[in-house]
């Protein structure tokens, strides 16, 4: 069973800065692609951190401020404040930047996005250089796989002498027998990994297991 990775659904090519580039510069790039951060890259275009609208924002909040932090002040607020007279990217960015691999999953993807609360990562190479970038909205192109697609996929390792499968609108429904009632939990499961998968109807119920029948082929 194939699995779609991020390299399936990203954008290849994507605009950046340097660490010398401009706050301006930084602003213009991001009213011009419609985007709300940008990797910094090296000479090398190796990834070194990320500038984001949060980044710039501490020009606007803390403008005119006391720049002594305030003795309550938590650790990224006073990091905020600390960027209140940068003027260039390798100021701003924040740094190590979160990226991945065109290799890997989308579930894994989706998983960095929602711990660091992003919204877009740069994908790199493996020598941490950025072919690109993967949005939280790339990764819903996976539930554009027609029905037919997702049904054929679950074919290649379906019994058909024993179930019934059915897909409607990425929901599939499984209708039929297997060998063995604690089976049944793994199928689905199974089941549910394929990509574009909206959610799995449970109708199989545990019967007489024929001699080489079963849920699935190995």
């Amino acid at each position: 069973m194939s699995r779609w990775n991020v390299a399936d659904v990203m954008t290849f090519g994507a605009v950046s800065v340097q660490e010398d580039t401009p706050f301006k510069e930084i602003v213009d790039l991001l009213e011009a692609h419609g985007v709300n951060a940008v990797p910094v890259v090296d000479g090398s275009d190796r990834v070194i951190g990320v500038v984001s609208s949060a980044d710039l924002l501490p020009k606007i909040e803390f403008a005119g401020d006391d720049e002594r932090a305030h003795p309550f002040e938590g650790r990224e607020t006073r990091r905020a404040r600390a960027k209140v007279h940068a003027t260039a990217a390798g100021e701003l960015m924040s740094a190590p930047a979160i990226t991945v691999s065109g290799r890997a999953s989308l579930p894994k993807a989706a998983r960095i996005m929602e711990a660091a609360g992003l919204k877009r990562l740069p994908v790199v190479d493996s020598a941490g250089r950025l072919v690109g970038m993967v949005t939280r909205h790339d990764l819903l192109k996976v539930f554009l796989r027609s029905d037919a697609e997702i049904r054929r996929e679950i074919l290649e390792f379906v019994d058909l002498d024993r179930l019934r499968v059915e897909v409607d609108d990425g929901v599939v429904t499984l209708l039929g027998e297997v060998g063995r009632e604690e089976a049944i939990p793994v199928f689905v499961r199974r089941i549910e990994r394929v990509d574009g998968v909206v959610d799995v109807v449970n109708y199989l119920s545990a019967g007489p297991r024929a001699s080489g029948a079963g849920p699935a082929r190995a």
